[in-house]
């Protein structure tokens, strides 16, 4: 007898019978393509019918796919509305990605309401986070999309935040208020340093400093809080690539990159339809903080990553 089928499996069967493609399927996800394929496997095992036909050239749905795909819509729909029931008390858990930057402030604005309790997780970037939060484990998350979000996620921008170089006090690019990209010619720059340093960041600040002619720092394991980043720039004496909202490092400056200046776009990601009031509380927080701060107002003629560049 074949076992039970959950959830996720049928979320990524969907995604797939929409798009037909699973490399782009594997994308909405944030998922590797090998594993989502692994996955229909199995889901086709425990169902004992084949669901796709592929080819070199296209993917398309066998007829026990078809005759799935609006069984599994309606029954992830039935999953989803069982599951969001009344959230009135309960508390939201969301993914912040890093610690004392942009989304922890816009958390600690939607606090002020007393009556809303939030816990905040930290996870590896959108393709650690956004799985959790299409089971119903995250109810927000934050990060930089690199494609379309999965179908059953909402989004909105948050802020183009500018970026800065995190140096000790003697570096040599220190003394200026600002550093010009031109002037990362030539230095070796960490790119994978930081809270803040997940995978969806580190591709678009090796694309900044391969642009900027900027000699990135060979790719090394992530490295998180204050000492082991006052560590590691001690030991490397390179500069880091980070946000202007980077929280303080003992013994190193923060310096805002200009001319022109590179801007990250954060992104709020929730459920669509999720009706719970700390989502609505921290929609509010982002929109007010990007009217009285800016957030939205990119800078004329700045950089950004490609994939965002428009959004």
């Amino acid at each position: 007898m074949p076992g039970d089928l959950d959830v996720r499996s049928l979320r990524y069967f969907v995604t797939v019978a929409e798009d037909l493609h699973f490399s782009r399927a594997a994308a909405r996800l944030y998922v590797a393509q090998q594993a989502l394929s692994r996955d229909i496997a199995r889901l086709e095992e425990r169902l004992g019918s084949k669901l796709f036909e592929r080819t070199t050239r296209r993917v398309s749905l066998t007829p026990a796919g078809e005759w799935l795909l609006g069984r599994a819509r309606r029954l992830l729909a039935l999953h989803d509305e069982i599951l969001r029931g009344d959230t009135t008390g309960t508390p939201l858990f969301v993914d912040v990605a890093a610690r004392g930057m942009t989304p922890g402030r816009i958390l600690s604005h939607a606090r002020r309401d007393p009556s809303l309790e939030f816990f905040a997780r930290f996870h590896d970037g959108l393709g650690e986070s956004l799985p959790l939060l299409s089971a119903h484990r995250l109810d927000a998350v934050f990060g930089r999309p690199e494609g379309p979000p999965p179908s059953d996620v909402d989004g909105m921008l948050v802020r183009w935040e500018p970026m800065a170089l995190l140096m000790l006090e003697h570096h040599p690019l220190a003394e200026a208020a600002e550093v010009p990209l031109a002037a990362l010619r030539g230095v070796p720059v960490c790119w994978s340093t930081g809270d803040h340093a997940s995978p969806e960041w580190r591709r678009a600040a090796h694309r900044l400093l391969v642009d900027s002619d900027a000699e990135p720092s060979v790719e090394h394991p992530h490295v998180v809080g204050d000492e082991e980043i006052a560590h590691h720039l001690r030991i490397r004496d390179v500069a880091v690539l980070t946000l202007v909202s980077q929280p303080p490092v003992a013994g190193t400056v923060l310096r805002p990159l200009a001319d022109p200046v590179p801007v990250y776009p954060w992104r709020m990601l929730w459920r669509r339809g999720d009706t719970h009031p700390g989502l609505a509380a921290l929609r509010a927080a982002a929109a007010e903080l990007a009217e009285t701060e800016g957030w939205l107002e990119r800078p004329e003629g700045s950089w950004a990553p490609i994939d965002n560049a428009s959004r």
